[in-house]
C-alpha cells in the first residue's frame, strides 16, 4: 500500500457514501455539505460516475445504454471514469485542504461488479486501486438497506430504472452482502448506518463522525 492509501495522508478530507440505489446518498451528501459549509469548510460535492464531462459521457454508457454491456467492458468503464475523476477533481481538492464528498467510489465497483457482477471482489478492487494511485477514503459512509425496501422507493420517484437498478433482487441481494463485508473488514474506514432511520438522525450520526476527523 503505498502513501496516498493512508486516510489523512493529504490536506484535505476524503468522504465516501456508499449503499444500494435508493438509500439515500444524495440527501445525506446535501445535508453534509450544508453543514461543512455553514462550518465554514471549503466543500467538493461530486458523484461517480458522471463527476467531471469525461465522466458524464462514461455514466450515459454504463447506466443508459439501450443492450448489453458486457460485465467486464463495464467494470472497465467504471474503473476509466475512476482514473479520470481522481485525476481531475479529487486529488486537487484533497491537496488544497478542501472536503469532498463523493457519492460512490471503487466500494461500489467492488460490490457491483465484483459481487453483483460475479467478476471477483479481489480483481475489481485491484483494478480500482490501480487507476487511482491507491487513493482510499479517509470515511466511507455505508447507507444499508434490504434491497426489497430499496425498491419500493425507488418505485415511488416514478421514475425509469437505469441497468443496475434494473437487475434482479438476488444481485442486489449480493451487492448488500459485500457492502457490508468490506464494512466488517475495515471498520476503522467505515461507518455503516441503518438508511431505515429519518434523514436527520443519519445526519447527525454522519456529523459526529466527521467532527472527529476534522478535530
Amino acid at each position: 500500500m503505498t502513501d496516498a492509501a493512508v486516510p489523512g495522508s493529504h490536506a484535505g478530507l476524503f468522504i465516501t457514501l456508499e449503499g444500494g440505489d435508493g438509500a439515500g446518498k444524495t440527501t445525506q451528501a446535501v445535508l453534509l455539505e450544508k453543514w461543512l459549509t455553514d462550518a465554514g469548510r471549503r466543500v467538493v460535492r461530486t458523484r461517480e460516475p458522471g463527476g467531471t464531462e469525461v465522466g458524464r459521457l462514461i455514466r450515459d454508457i454504463v447506466l443508459h445504454h439501450r443492450g448489453e454491456v458486457a460485465a467486464r467492458a463495464e467494470a472497465l468503464l467504471y474503473a476509466a471514469d475512476r482514473a479520470h475523476h481522481v485525476e481531475a477533481v479529487v486529488r486537487p481538492a484533497l491537496e488544497r485542504g478542501d472536503v469532498v464528498i463523493q457519492d460512490r467510489y471503487l466500494d461500489s465497483s467492488v460490490a457491483y461488479q465484483g459481487a453483483g457482477r460475479v467478476l471477483g471482489t479481489d480483481e475489481v478492487r485491484r483494478l480500482s486501486m490501480w487507476a487511482t494511485g491507491d487513493l482510499l477514503p479517509d470515511l466511507t459512509v455505508l447507507l444499508d438497506l434490504d434491497p426489497s425496501v430499496a425498491r419500493g422507493r425507488l418505485d415511488a420517484d416514478d421514475k425509469p430504472f437505469d441497468r443496475l437498478e434494473a437487475e434482479r433482487e438476488s444481485f442486489h441481494a449480493r451487492v448488500r452482502e459485500e457492502f457490508l463485508a468490506l464494512a466488517a473488514a475495515e471498520p476503522g474506514r467505515f461507518l455503516v448506518l441503518d438508511a431505515t432511520r429519518r434523514p436527520e438522525e443519519l445526519s447527525a450520526a454522519v456529523q459526529q463522525r466527521v467532527s472527529a476527523l476534522l478535530g
